[in-house]
This record gives C-alpha cells, sequence and structure tokens, in this order.
C-alpha cells in the first residue's frame, strides 16, 4: 500500500549551498532546520512534528500580539479571533498555519507564497511571499513580500520566529549580543507598557555576556546599524561557534525570547528566539510603525543568519 501521508508540516523543501542545508516548509511558509557541516543554526523540529512555540513560522500581517484582539481602522471596531486564550490576545497574523504553494525553486533557492482572504477582524487580501536563499559566504537569507490584493489601504506589519542555537544544552551558557538601547517592558498581557532605555537593566546586552538565568522575553528598538544599514545580533557559545542574525532597515525592532514560557517543558531554554518585526507588539491597535500599503503596493523586508566562530 503506497504511503499517502505527509508531514505535519506539509511539504519540505530542502535547499543547499555547500555545506549549508535548510529545510522550509509549507505550513506556514517556515523554516524548519537549518545546519552548516551537520551544526545546528536554528533549534528547529523533526519532520515528524507539527512546528511548536511558532519554531520557524512567518508573522504576517501582524507579528507578536494584539490585545485582546481588538483594533480600530478608521473609526471601524475590529474583533479577531482570540488564537492566545490563555492571555486573551490575538497572536501572530493569519498566516502561519497555512499552506503555502511553491512558486520557485533551484538547488539553493525556494520561494513560497500564499494569500490570506478577509476575515473578521482582518478586511483585507494579502498575499505573502518567501524567498529562502543559501550562500556558501553569506549563509541564509529571507526576504518576504505583503502585497495588497485589496481595493483599499492596508496596515500590514511582519515578523518571524527563528530559534538560534550554538550548541550548549541551554541558552544560559551561550553568549549573547544585542546592539539596541532601548526595551519594551510589557503588563499582565505582554503588551508593552512603553519603552526605557537598557542602560542598568539586566536586558543590556551591547557588550556580548552570557545569558546566565535571565529570563527574556521583550521587543527591542532603537538598533546599532551599520554601514549596510543592517543590525547584527550575535549569539556564540564557550566552545568558539557562534551565529550572526541579522535585520534590514524594513525591522525596527527585534524580539529576543529565552523560551521559559513554552509549553513543553523539555524545549525551554534550548534555543534563543530571535524574531524580527516590522512593528513592535500590539502594533494594530496603537499603530505604531504600520506600513499601510496601497492597492497593488508591496511590502519588502530581508533578515538572515550567518554561522561564524566566536573568534569572528
Amino acid at each position: 500500500m503506497t504511503d499517502t501521508s505527509i508531514p505535519p508540516s506539509g511539504e519540505q523543501h530542502e535547499i543547499t549551498a555547500g555545506a549549508h542545508r535548510a529545510v522550509v516548509v509549507s505550513v506556514g511558509g517556515g523554516l524548519r532546520t537549518y545546519d552548516v557541516d551537520g551544526r545546528d543554526l536554528v533549534d528547529g523540529y523533526t519532520a515528524d512534528r507539527m512546528a511548536d512555540g511558532a519554531r520557524g513560522q512567518t508573522l504576517a500581517p501582524w507579528p507578536n500580539r494584539v490585545k485582546d484582539g481588538t483594533w480600530t481602522w478608521q473609526g471601524e471596531k475590529q474583533q479577531l479571533a482570540l488564537t492566545e486564550p490563555s492571555q486573551h490576545n490575538a497572536i501572530h497574523g493569519l498566516v502561519r498555519w497555512l499552506g503555502w504553494s511553491l512558486v520557485d525553486r533551484s538547488d539553493s533557492e525556494v520561494t513560497l507564497e500564499v494569500t490570506s482572504y478577509p476575515q473578521p477582524g482582518y478586511q483585507w487580501p494579502v498575499r505573502v511571499r518567501n524567498t529562502y536563499t543559501l550562500d556558501e559566504a553569506d549563509g541564509l537569507t529571507v526576504t518576504t513580500r505583503i502585497t495588497n490584493l485589496g481595493t483599499s489601504p492596508a496596515p500590514v506589519a511582519n515578523g518571524a520566529h527563528p530559534y538560534l542555537t550554538v550548541g550548549t544544552p541551554t541558552v544560559d551558557d551561550a553568549v549573547l549580543e544585542v546592539p539596541a538601547d532601548t526595551w519594551l517592558p510589557t503588563g499582565e498581557q505582554q503588551i508593552p507598557l512603553g519603552r526605557q532605555p537598557v542602560d542598568g537593566t539586566p536586558y543590556d546586552f551591547r557588550t556580548a555576556r552570557p545569558i546566565g538565568d535571565t529570563e527574556i522575553d521583550y521587543a527591542f528598538t532603537d538598533l546599532h546599524r551599520g554601514d549596510d544599514g543592517r543590525c547584527r545580533l550575535r549569539l556564540s557559545s564557550p566552545a568558539g561557534a557562534a551565529v550572526t542574525f541579522w535585520v534590514d532597515e524594513a525591522y525596527p525592532f527585534l524580539e529576543v525570547f529565552t523560551g521559559d514560557a513554552l509549553p513543553d517543558e523539555s524545549r525551554r531554554r534550548q534555543g534563543l528566539g530571535v524574531e524580527p518585526m516590522s512593528a513592535p507588539p500590539n502594533a494594530l491597535a496603537s499603530g505604531e510603525s504600520l506600513c499601510v500599503l496601497d492597492p497593488g503596493e508591496t511590502w519588502v523586508g530581508q533578515w538572515g543568519i550567518t554561522p561564524g566562530t566566536a573568534s569572528d
């Protein structure tokens, strides 16, 4: 009898470039694994499991949370489904569990896309397209395009949810550098209460240091950028492995998550969630950093992961 079953994360699209190998999946248009010479750079999941903790998923047309799922657009109240019922929030957009379609692929690159149609709480049809590209020198680059397919302006934001690893059993022993001057403290529903400088707080990682037992699940902004416009977060291990996570200027926020609240206790603090975000938590309600796309207009953003060593 022919086995017609498919993995919980859908179709598996493997791309390679030299020693680099990544697997992109059709559910959520997400990144399931990425390794170089057999060394994992992301703390992913196996093909026989569904994504847990939003691992590798695409977060569109908004990342993070919308308080109570409630927001207002042009004077009209919107009510999203409460996809985080424990905290009474709508979380991580509309496309993370949809099946994405293959657009194009080569040995080292794959493009998937999905259309999210109008629904209660979000009335615009948008197409989200991800291109994953591997390069032996630069590592992994992810390019996301969001296009407004409707007839009226659409507010959008985007994010992604990979977890980094440098091979340490937990993130406690990993050394973290986050070049950001500001963090966003949150309240009971993990909605920002404002902004504070990282100076003098447990969340000042502008100088690389071990994470230790610090619990982090906050957004950072006022990012330091190089001449190329990229902000680079860096994670390294005492054994000398390192990984750099970069975002372009389309992403002014980074959420950093040590995984303490993951439902699966065995997965807690194993990898470091690093989430590029084009807008902060609760952006649909606050309006902060939202991109409003005219009909037919496209938003574009890039992030990537580059392997290295602690001495680089």
